[in-house]
């Protein structure tokens, strides 16, 4: 072990960070599933997620400049608490007509909180950690976030087919209250800064600023950003919002569905997770110029899921052509989008790439509530002929692919080269960004 690494305060800081995260994707998992089960309707799902979603897109920048301006300890800790008192108001009201009112605004506050709650704990790492060890440390953090991933949705599917919703939400709620506790204890060195005029106004310069970059400057960076849009669109939103629908209403697995939608995020969350390793290990070799088949394999990978579909494969033969190919598209994605954020990082003077990733990332988010909504209408409409609701996002996502090759083979072979040598300065933090965003 790294004594100069896992201090007191960090320790502290990962021990509420492996609590905390493992009762958020305990109840990212569980909640959308009960309404699904609850209602059967996939247009419903879509429409609930997406207003989820705008929460954490709004306040995930406010919650960086807070970060900066408020101790850091303090906003996890009542962030906490507050979320342990969320989940607890909501597993009392379980009983209510307003269902889909009531957990349409549970997921938004825990969305929003969300979006909060990271920034402050990303930006406490340098404050606790020596600068030699920072590299390690963020690797730590990351693991922590994929590991709660992968194993939240798989115990969650797991609890709530044997337990139900209600006690697990109270075991999410005393998840957030002991994550809370914990908080209280840590030591984050914190100078107050002169924050001179107001949060909404400091948001509307930062994001000025980064448009008039992207605009002028390096108009492929925008390109770029059409480009995450259009993956959010097409793959991300299908995934969220069609994996929950063919795995548990769709295919007919009987009281195991729950559960075995549990494992199939659990997959998700674990190709992630492969993906980051492999794009950190391949980064010498990613020739940018080429990153464009990356988009085209992960079309591909629809086409088995829809023929599977279209021939009436047995159900369990489905799942796992869809678990399978979902894995795989997942890994594609990760590596697409790391090698995205470091080219940007490349291309973007130091002092703005904070501002810059993050007019990115917030514009990006904004196209998944979008194809929520879309592919939500669209699964309820063909309802027995989803094989071509799976088709249209394989179509679509080759014309991104077309879309995607035009633009970086247009680079010069200089600008790719230069963005090889980031791959090795800045991976990790492209990583750990990416981690933070996904589906």
């Amino acid at each position: 072990m790294n004594r100069g690494l896992f201090t007191k305060d960090f320790t502290l800081v990962v021990i509420g960070q492996i609590i905390s995260l493992f009762g958020n994707a305990v109840l990212r998992f569980a909640l959308p599933l009960y309404l699904l089960n609850q209602t059967g309707s996939p247009a419903l799902l879509g429409v609930v997620t997406a207003g989820a979603l705008i929460p954490s897109i709004v306040f995930s920048p406010i919650g960086g400049m807070v970060a900066d301006r408020v101790n850091k300890r303090t906003v996890m800790v009542v962030l906490d608490f507050f979320t342990a008192a969320v989940t607890w108001g909501f597993s009392m009201c379980l009983e209510g007509e307003s269902l889909v009112f009531l957990l349409t605004g549970t997921l938004m506050l825990l969305y929003g909180i969300a979006g909060a709650y990271q920034p402050s704990v990303q930006a406490s790492i340098p404050a606790l950690i020596k600068r030699e060890n920072l590299i390690a440390a963020n690797a730590v953090i990351n693991v922590v976030s994929s590991f709660s991933s992968l194993l939240g949705p798989a115990l969650g599917g797991i609890l709530y087919s044997v337990c139900g919703l209600r006690p697990l939400l109270w075991i999410c709620a005393v998840c957030f209250t002991l994550s809370a506790i914990m908080e209280i204890f840590i030591n984050i060195p914190f100078q107050k800064q002169n924050a001179e005029g107001r949060i909404r106004d400091l948001v509307r310069a930062d994001f000025a600023e980064s448009f008039r970059f992207i605009r002028r400057e390096r108009p492929v960076i925008g390109k770029v950003t059409q480009i995450a849009c259009g993956i959010n669109l097409f793959l991300s939103s299908l995934i969220l919002v069609g994996t929950p629908w063919l795995v548990t209403e769709v295919f007919m697995l009987g009281e195991k569905a729950n559960q075995l939608y549990g494992f199939a995020q659990g997959a998700l969350a674990f190709g992630g997770l492969l993906g980051g390793m492999l794009a950190g290990i391949f980064a010498r070799r990613m020739n940018i110029r080429k990153t464009g088949n990356l988009v085209v394999a992960a079309a591909l990978c629809l086409v088995p899921i829809a023929i599977s579909l279209f021939l009436g494969f047995p159900d369990l033969v489905s799942y796992g052509i869809l678990t399978f190919c979902c894995f795989l598209i997942m890994i594609l994605a990760t590596v697409f989008t790391v090698r995205m954020i470091s080219f940007v990082q490349a291309e973007t003077p130091k002092h703005l790439i904070g501002k810059v990733m993050s007019v990115i990332l917030t514009i990006s988010m904004c196209a998944q509530p979008l194809g929520n909504v879309l592919y939500g209408i669209l699964f309820e409409r063909l309802r027995g002929l989803e094989f071509m609701v799976i088709l249209l996002a394989a179509a679509s996502s080759f014309v991104l692919a077309i879309r995607t090759k035009e633009v970086f083979q247009a680079l010069p072979e200089e600008g790719g080269q230069q963005a090889e040598v980031a791959d090795c300065v800045r991976g990790q933090e492209g990583l750990e960004e990416t981690e933070r965003n996904e589906l």
